[in-house]
């Protein structure tokens, strides 16, 4: 089994977390969105993984720092890391066809700004599978189409009049993924575009028109990281799943001096808190100093230095520096408000 991971986009909705750390890189829970993703997609499908591949973009953005942690990633799962380039931002179809020595055997395709809890088998029977959320309000997402034998026969964009309640999130299953990269083949012949872009939909949906079957695997937990609030939001959640599974979360170097921590937390390596009450749902990154604050429900990177602070709702960056007493803030790496 293959993981398909596209992840060149720099992200701009996370801004300015993304000016200087690639959206996928950005940590949640005290590890990097992509990391958590392509781990829990591993645990799902229970069986060895062959082939970890990347697709990155701007070598001067996706430096070779991130290059070595995803090839250790990769081998955490015992598999091998390819590392692929999309050299101009044309789509996610563009990007999978960017790893096409990778596009052969089965595989899952995931896009990395989106964390799932999910505990199903995939149906063997089945051509590919799209993963799917049910949601309460169908017609702001792409939905699945079904027929009466529960197969995949339309994927339709933000539906006015609806059609299904089945989100799609992102994440894909192709039992021969050369099939898929056949008709994405066809689809960059063809010059078919949308908005000026590619889009795996088009090589789908021409898979659908040669009968090949699509079932759905429904996933508990969609976590979506595309901007602050739904980041640190996903932060809270992620923290709570790692607190149920019993998971230790808060680093023994920790040095407390008259403060308190209120689960569940991430705390990295080598934190000093003095005079300060953290959360519920907060991580700290490793080296932090965090001073006569109060701060839940946030997110703040690694080595920033926190002073006088009553945040909620808030991410910092790494290396930064904040004193004050603003209530929702987000800062980016090496920022300074004093």
């Amino acid at each position: 089994m293959k993981i398909i991971v596209p992840m060149a986009g720099r992200g701009s909705r996370l801004r300015p977390h993304t000016l200087t750390v690639p959206k996928p890189l950005i940590p949640v829970a005290g590890e990097p969105i992509v990391h958590r993703l392509v781990k829990d997609i591993a645990k799902v499908l229970n069986q060895p993984i062959d082939e970890v591949a990347f697709i990155l973009g701007d070598p001067a953005f996706f430096g070779q720092d991130i290059v070595e942690s995803l090839e250790r990633l990769a081998e955490s799962l015992g598999a091998k890391a390819s590392i692929y380039r999309q050299d101009q931002p044309l789509g996610t179809g563009h990007a999978i066809m960017s790893a096409k020595e990778s596009l052969s055997g089965p595989a899952v395709v995931a896009y990395a700004d989106t964390l799932i809890k999910a505990d199903f088998k995939l149906d063997e029977k089945a051509d590919a599978v799209i993963w799917t959320k049910k949601v309460a309000n169908p017609e702001a997402y792409g939905v699945v189409n079904l027929n009466e034998n529960e197969e995949i026969i339309e994927l339709v964009e933000k539906p006015q009049e609806f059609v299904s309640d089945q989100a799609v999130i992102g994440i894909y299953y192709f039992k021969d993924i050369e099939v898929l990269k056949g008709k994405l083949q066809e689809v960059l012949e063809e010059n078919l575009m949308h908005g000026g872009e590619y889009q795996i939909n088009d090589g789908i949906k021409k898979m659908m028109a040669e009968g090949k079957i699509f079932k759905t695997g429904t996933v508990d937990e969609w976590m979506d990281c595309g901007n602050k609030n739904v980041t640190v939001e996903t932060n809270g959640k992620m923290l709570n799943f790692l607190k149920s599974d019993g998971e230790k979360t808060v680093s023994d170097s920790v040095k407390l001096e008259n403060s308190e921590i209120i689960e569940p937390c991430y705390i990295g390596e080598n934190v000093i808190l003095k005079n300060s009450t953290i959360g519920p749902n907060v991580s700290i990154g490793d080296d932090c100093v965090v001073e006569n604050s109060e701060i839940k429900n946030s997110l703040i990177q690694t080595n920033s230095s926190i002073k006088n602070a009553t945040l909620d709702n808030s991410m910092i960056g790494n290396h930064a520096k904040y004193d004050g007493n603003y209530t929702q803030i987000s800062i980016g790496d090496y920022s300074v408000l004093e």
